[in-house]
């Protein structure tokens, strides 16, 4: 073989199928994370999207891509839903479920709108800015609570928004997004926008998302017809008061609920979620063709595919999740954006500079259960596995506290130190039964103890197992494994937490070290 050949060698193989067949692509599920109620825009080259965090604080994460694959969270539209008894854990009330559901995303003449509707305090909820990734945020709240609502603005100057559940309706708000327009009552648009889907009704159409294309408004919703799965429907209308015709747009694999978004060069997706086991609600994306007036999901049409013409997919630590050393520089932030307290935090009883490179959880009152704590910070688990772990100095402890490690959902699972006059001893509880059950107790000598629990997603296991360590290198398993359950009761994937509680006297203290997330378990 002469000189020439072998130099066009690799440039021959680079533009052989058999290359091209092994380019790196985009696989589904997108992000395998508890990201649920996608609501998604384009500016410019850059995505942004935000999604449903309910109870947690701050609220409402917005999370920026530049491929729509890969994502980090940027931001919250607030820090404070409410401070009502339910958000602060007290008086033996939760909201669990609740907090602020499904948002709307949107960019309007320079402005960010994020507008989501909550349960818990009857009421719909705007948050504004100029800068999404920076704040500051505005924030206005009306009445009544709009349902799954699409905050829309159309061409003609006017503001909207659809919402309900089956029947659907059209509210005018005011220029400013202020609340309803004064003088204006809302219209039902579609009767039963669940029909598409047949007359075996389920879950009644809900999750509007209306997008304007081509001078025709195009709306998208999520239902479930008894016996089948989830399902995208989608209508159409030449005017924004209908009349409004419908199809069933995708039916495969129970992904369903969201919207449309186009690249800059012009293809489009769907952007949908998944029901899948106690990791949560997660993303998939759905190449979209234009077909007589109508966007067709699916590729081939109708079917979810396993990869995508897109970048491929990068790890989600750091995006969604990350490790955390607690050390913090001047003018950083006392947290980073992946964590997020169970409900509103007591501010006065965390700290990250009272010792520095360590996270202090105080108690500042005594709590019944695991769920009712205040000051439990979480970060999201991921798929197909995932581990955490952290260390902790425990010699602060008061009789009656228990600090650790847990994956929180309504079948939780903890391990952690528990204090009482005779001693300390590491503590491993199961909730699977939803009733908190000891597994095993073994007495602790030392102050200092790790703590890791690996989570096993992969094909629906959903196995949690808990370790302890007196070193740091030389890992035992503790009590037994959890099977974890996505209830609705919490409506949320589970999450790894860190928590300290008082059963007994408040003012004792737990410093944790560090936590470390990975993406792969110890073989």
């Amino acid at each position: 073989m002469n000189n020439y050949l072998l130099l066009l060698l690799p440039i021959l193989t680079l533009l052989s199928p058999a290359a091209w067949a092994q380019t790196p692509a985009a696989h589904n599920p997108v992000i395998h994370a508890d990201v649920p109620d996608l609501s998604m825009i384009r500016v410019g080259k850059t995505y942004y999207m935000s999604s449903t965090t309910m109870h947690m604080s701050p609220g409402v994460p917005i999370m920026k891509s530049t491929d729509l694959v890969n994502w980090q969270l940027v931001s919250y539209a607030y820090d404070t839903l409410s401070t009502v008894d339910a958000m602060t854990l007290a008086n033996g009330k939760s909201t669990y479920g609740r907090g602020s559901w499904a948002s709307s995303l949107r960019y309007h003449q320079g402005t960010y709108y994020v507008s989501t509707f909550a349960q818990t305090t009857g009421r719909t909820h705007v948050y504004s800015t100029k800068d999404i990734e920076k704040g500051p945020w505005k924030a206005v709240s009306f009445r009544p609570s709009m349902h799954d609502h699409s905050l829309f603005f159309d061409d003609d100057g006017r503001v909207y928004m659809v919402y309900g559940a089956g029947k659907l309706q059209l509210a005018e708000l005011t220029a400013d997004v202020s609340g309803l327009k004064p003088g204006t009552t809302p219209q039902t648009i579609i009767e039963n926008a669940s029909t598409p889907a047949g007359p075996n009704l389920g879950l009644p159409a809900e999750g509007s998302q209306l997008f304007k294309i081509k001078g025709k408004y195009y709306l998208f919703n999520i239902t479930w017809p008894k016996g089948g799965m989830r399902t995208v429907v989608v209508h159409r209308a030449d005017k924004i008061t209908g009349p409004y015709e419908g199809r069933v747009a995708l039916q495969d694999l129970g992904v369903a609920q969201g919207g449309l978004i186009d690249t800059p060069d012009g293809k489009w997706y769907s952007y949908l979620f998944r029901d899948y086991g106690a990791v949560g609600r997660i993303p998939y994306l759905v190449p979209v063709q234009w077909k007589d007036g109508w966007p067709v999901l699916g590729s081939p049409a109708g079917k979810v595919p396993e990869t995508l013409p897109l970048p491929a997919n990068k790890s989600l630590i750091p995006g969604i999740v990350a490790s955390d050393e607690f050390t913090r520089r001047k003018g950083e932030p006392s947290l980073p954006l992946v964590w997020q307290w169970n409900h509103n935090p007591a501010n006065q009883f965390w700290s990250v500079a009272k010792r520095p490179g360590y996270l202090r959880l105080t108690t500042g009152r005594v709590d019944t259960s695991f769920v009712m704590a205040r000051n439990t910070l979480t970060q999201r688990t991921i798929g197909p596995v995932c581990a955490g772990t952290t260390a902790l100095d425990v010699s602060h402890l008061k009789a009656g506290d228990f600090a650790g490690l847990g994956v929180l959902q309504k079948r939780y699972g903890l391990v952690g130190v528990q204090a009482s006059a005779g001693g300390k001893a590491i503590v491993m509880v199961s909730a699977e039964s939803e009733k908190p059950v000891e597994l095993q107790r073994l007495p602790l000598k030392q102050d200092k103890v790790y703590f890791k629990i690996e989570c096993d997603f992969q094909d629906r296991k959903d196995i949690a197992t808990f370790f302890y360590s007196l070193d740091g290198n030389t890992w035992q398993p503790v009590g037994g494994p959890l099977k974890m359950a996505y209830t609705l009761p919490h409506f949320m994937g589970y999450r790894f937490s860190l928590f300290n509680y008082a059963t007994q006297a408040a003012g004792g203290y737990a410093d944790f070290d560090y936590f470390r997330i990975t993406d792969k378990l110890t073989k």
